[in-house]
C-alpha cells in the first residue's frame, strides 16, 4: 500500500548524516539507509541519491574525506565561514596575477573571460583567502572543473619521479618527466608546480 507522506529527500539524506555524526561514512550505506528509508516513508523511489550527497557537500553541509566517503561534523556546519571571494579580493587577486590566466598567461586584451578560481577547492574545504585564488581563463577553470582526473595523474607522476629520483633510477625519472612535459606543454594543472 503507498504511503502518502511527503519527505523532501535532501532532508532524509541531512537526517542520516545528522543522526551518525563525526564519522566518516561511505557512499554505499548512505544510499542503502536513504533508499529504503525513503521507500518506507514515501512508498516512492529515491531517484538520485548520489547527486543530492554531492549537493550537500558542495554546498557545506557534509565534508567530502576521499571519494565517496563524507562525515558530517556540526561544528564544522555551525562555524563555517562565507567561502565565495569578495569583490575585493577577486581585484586584489587579478592584480597579483597581472589579469592573466595563471596556466596559459591570456587576458582580457586577448578576448577571454577571466575568472577567479580556488585552488583548493571549496568542496574540499578550500578557503576564501587570497593565497587560496588563482586567476583562470575560463577555458581552464572549465578544465580544472571537469577533469579533476589530471591533477591526480600529475601529482602521481611527480611523486613517482620524486621516489625515482630519490633512488636514482634514471630511467622511471626520464619517463616521469616526458609525461610532465606534457602537462606543461599543454597548459594542464599548471597551478600544480614539478621541479625537474
Amino acid at each position: 500500500m503507498k504511503q502518502t507522506k511527503t519527505v523532501p529527500q535532501i532532508e532524509l539524506i541531512k537526517e542520516f548524516f545528522v543522526d551518525n555524526p563525526l564519522r566518516d561514512i561511505h557512499h554505499p550505506e548512505v544510499v542503502d539507509w536513504v533508499t529504503t528509508e525513503y521507500k518506507k516513508r514515501t512508498g516512492e523511489i529515491f531517484r538520485d541519491p548520489d547527486r543530492a550527497i554531492r549537493s550537500l557537500s558542495q554546498k557545506g553541509f557534509l565534508i567530502k574525506i576521499a571519494k565517496g566517503v563524507y562525515r558530517y561534523d556540526p561544528n564544522f556546519v555551525m562555524n563555517r565561514e562565507l567561502e565565495d571571494f569578495t569583490p575585493v579580493q577577486k581585484k586584489a587577486i587579478m592584480e597579483r596575477d597581472g589579469y592573466r590566466c595563471v596556466i596559459c598567461g591570456r587576458g582580457r586584451e586577448d578576448g577571454v573571460e577571466l575568472h577567479v578560481d580556488h585552488i583548493k577547492a571549496k568542496d574540499l574545504g578550500g578557503k576564501a583567502t587570497i593565497d587560496n585564488g588563482q586567476t583562470l581563463c575560463a577555458q581552464h577553470n572549465f578544465k580544472k572543473k571537469n577533469y579533476k582526473q589530471t591533477e591526480t595523474g600529475k601529482k602521481m607522476f611527480i611523486r613517482l619521479y620524486e621516489y625515482a629520483k630519490s633512488i636514482d633510477d634514471i630511467e622511471t625519472m626520464r619517463f616521469c618527466a616526458e609525461i610532465l612535459e606534457v602537462f606543461e606543454k599543454n597548459g594542464v594543472n599548471g597551478h600544480i608546480e614539478w621541479k625537474k
